[in-house]
């Protein structure tokens, strides 16, 4: 049993190691892409396979790059009609946060802040919870939506990050 847990915690390490050096390459990928001269295979060439693809109004598609749950971001790259890329947006922020409102539903969710860190379910309370770790400035945050069993949002909420706790003294 022992050993399984070992393997386990370095499997975990080597896991967040890997999404740290994955984040820190982020601004030079996104520094080698200039928005309207970019093409979508230059975006994959940099970032890789999407998590998700959103097909857009005008013909246009998003993808879903995360970077949870070691990270604090998750970008979200559009690729107009013309195959050229549109924008390139970091998702986690208050402004987006602010429009997780009642009602939205999980898919609604998801296609505003991206894939987040931890989702967990809580059977007694019939809801599950979605968290997205984040930077608010020198604070690191978690930001939480909490949906019913029909998937819709019930309520939202900002916390201080947890694995902060202990430095919160300091």
């Amino acid at each position: 049993m022992g050993e399984f847990r070992g393997r386990a915690r370095r499997a975990g390490c080597v896991t967040l190691m890997l999404a740290a050096l994955l984040a820190a390459c982020d601004p030079q990928r996104i520094s080698e892409l200039e928005e309207g001269v970019a093409t979508e295979a230059d975006v994959r060439a940099r970032f890789g396979e999407p998590a998700a693809v959103y097909a857009e109004p005008d013909g246009g598609r998003t993808f879903d790059y995360p970077r949870q749950p070691a990270g604090q971001v998750n970008y979200m790259i559009t690729i107009g009609a013309d195959g050229k890329m549109s924008a390139l947006r970091q998702v986690l922020k208050p402004v987006n946060f602010a429009k997780v409102q009642p009602g939205l539903d999980r898919a609604q969710v998801r296609r505003l802040l991206g894939q987040p860190a931890r989702t967990q379910s809580y059977a007694l309370k019939q809801e599950e919870v979605w968290d997205w770790r984040f930077a608010d400035g020198q604070e690191n945050k978690v930001f939480s939506a909490t949906f019913d069993l029909n998937g819709k949002v019930v309520s939202s909420a900002t916390t201080l990050d947890a694995r902060d706790a202990g430095q919160l003294g300091k």
